[in-house]
């Protein structure tokens, strides 16, 4: 996938501009309307323009817009804008890593979360971008202007997952940066130890942020496709080994059923949502998936 473009699709556009990630996360407290805040209007910090719809108050109509346009816009306020969002990738090598599948898993989440930066956007609400390995690497900061999303993709484009990685710390960095309450959205295997990834979420949950987390294996780590003897090596470490695939599988398939069940129980005590993920299934469709249940549920 060597052009950016590749990364976001038309036809998936298409099926997320119908959606709102926004379901439930407001400055402060939960959703009370998509374009409300018991906020607005006190002397709050101006961010851009909307188009006037029946019902808003005439108050704050610009009319120096309205004489260049000839159209209704009203100021929008900070505290009107109902999410500031954080693309957070995982640049471990593990995410470098696809054994049959067109996309590996750093791929994989790029297409996800360029899809979500469109969605969010397209929704008028600032985004920006964190990679990170062992600590943070890349940072882009928030920005709702359409020109965002070509930024966002000429990043992802370049980035490359390549050595060891510190989920946890970077983490708490991002939380320690973060001057708001936001959303943040992990795309990561978590193909690491838990405790400190567990602490990094409770802090950023502790300041008020929501958290997604895209839980993304290959179709191979989820299915292990594998017959006679394989000899496996750490992308991370110098360490190879060989085993018996026939043995082998069913023993790994339960340990990989309680590492998932693991992080899905962990995330639901915190009130994070958890999205499993394998490269076997569409991004797309998977991602429309999850929208839709989101959707649903607030």
């Amino acid at each position: 996938m060597q052009a950016a473009e590749k990364y976001l699709r038309p036809e998936v556009i298409r099926q997320v501009g119908r959606l709102d990630l926004r379901a439930k996360f407001i400055v402060e407290g939960f959703l009370q309307g998509l374009h409300s805040s018991p906020f607005q209007g006190f002397s709050l910090e101006f961010s851009e323009h909307r188009k006037y719809v029946p019902g808003d108050d005439l108050k704050d109509l610009d009319w120096n817009a309205y004489a260049k346009t000839d159209k209704y816009y009203l100021r929008k306020y900070q505290a009107e804008t109902n999410v500031t969002g954080y693309l957070a990738m995982d640049l471990s090598a593990s995410m470098a890593y696809t054994y049959r599948q067109e996309l590996t898993k750093f791929e994989y989440a790029i297409c996800l979360s360029a899809a979500l930066g469109y969605l969010m956007i397209h929704q008028q609400d600032p985004v920006g971008l964190v990679a990170f390995d062992e600590k943070i690497q890349t940072y882009l900061p928030p920005r709702s202007k359409r020109t965002q999303l070509g930024s966002m993709l000429a990043v992802l484009a370049n980035l490359k997952p390549t050595g060891p990685t510190n989920i946890g710390a970077s983490l708490h960095q991002l939380a320690a940066m973060i001057r708001s309450k936001s959303l943040i959205m992990v795309f990561s295997d978590l193909l690491a130890e838990p405790e400190p990834i567990l602490a990094a979420f409770h802090h950023l949950r502790h300041r008020g942020n929501e958290i997604i987390v895209f839980h993304i294996l290959d179709e191979a780590e989820v299915k292990f496709p594998f017959e006679g003897m394989v000899e496996f090596e750490d992308v991370e470490e110098p360490r190879k080994l060989t085993v018996d695939a026939r043995h082998m599988k069913s023993d790994y398939l339960k340990s990989l059923s309680e590492f998932q069940q693991f992080w899905r129980e962990e995330c639901a005590k915190a009130n994070i949502d958890y999205v499993g993920m394998d490269t076997s299934v569409s991004f797309d469709r998977a991602l429309m998936e999850y929208l839709l249940q989101r959707q649903r549920r607030f």
